[in-house]
């Protein structure tokens, strides 16, 4: 099942409709969609390494206004919607200690998130909530959102193959792995940010 899902993934990544695909998971994993865009990013790159930089940078611009959303759901629908969102990935009891520190050091925090595999969709929503300027932070999530896929693109294109015959031939690893990280970025969250 695993290997069916794997070759699906990256006949989508090489279909026609692969940009739609990556645009609408980026969109929506920075405000509300729980998997990360590179699970379509990674195949995708694989799939036509030429495209990476671009793959990458539309990745980021579509994170940008994902995050967009996250941010008009903070800053206009906290109270129904956006607490609903935050409670859901468990981290309701740490949203006013964020807010708090959005206040000395919001420039860094949507930075160095915006870099990591942390879901972005929290630091999104809680810059809208604690009412971070809105033009700073659509500066600060794109310049810190291409640079992270652009990183990824980077990576792919230098070690692309060795990665592909390491998925292939590891493909049960390869997808224990993915979840490490996606479930890691939350526990880091949860528990230590």
């Amino acid at each position: 099942m695993l290997r069916r899902l794997y070759d699906w993934t990256l006949s989508l990544a090489a279909g026609p409709r692969a940009n739609v695909a990556l645009f609408g998971v980026s969109f929506a994993e920075a405000s509300f969609f729980p998997l990360p865009p590179d699970i379509l990013l990674v195949p995708m790159i694989l799939a036509r390494p030429e495209k990476a930089y671009r793959l990458a940078i539309m990745c980021g611009l579509a994170s940008t206004l994902g995050g967009m959303l996250g941010y008009a759901i903070g800053a206009l629908l906290y109270d129904t919607l956006g607490l609903w969102i935050i409670q859901l990935y468990g981290y309701g009891e740490k949203i006013d200690a964020f807010r708090e520190a959005y206040a000395q050091w919001g420039l860094w925090i949507i930075l160095l998130k915006g870099l990591t595999p942390i879901p972005y969709k929290l630091v999104s929503i809680t810059s809208g909530f604690a009412g971070y300027d809105v033009f700073l932070f659509f500066a600060l999530s794109l310049v810190s959102r291409i640079l992270r896929f652009l990183a990824v693109a980077w990576l792919l294109k230098r070690y692309g193959e060795p990665v592909r015959e390491f998925i292939e031939k590891r493909l049960e690893l390869s997808a224990i792995l993915l979840l490490v990280v996606v479930v890691g970025g939350f526990v880091l969250v949860k528990y230590v940010v």
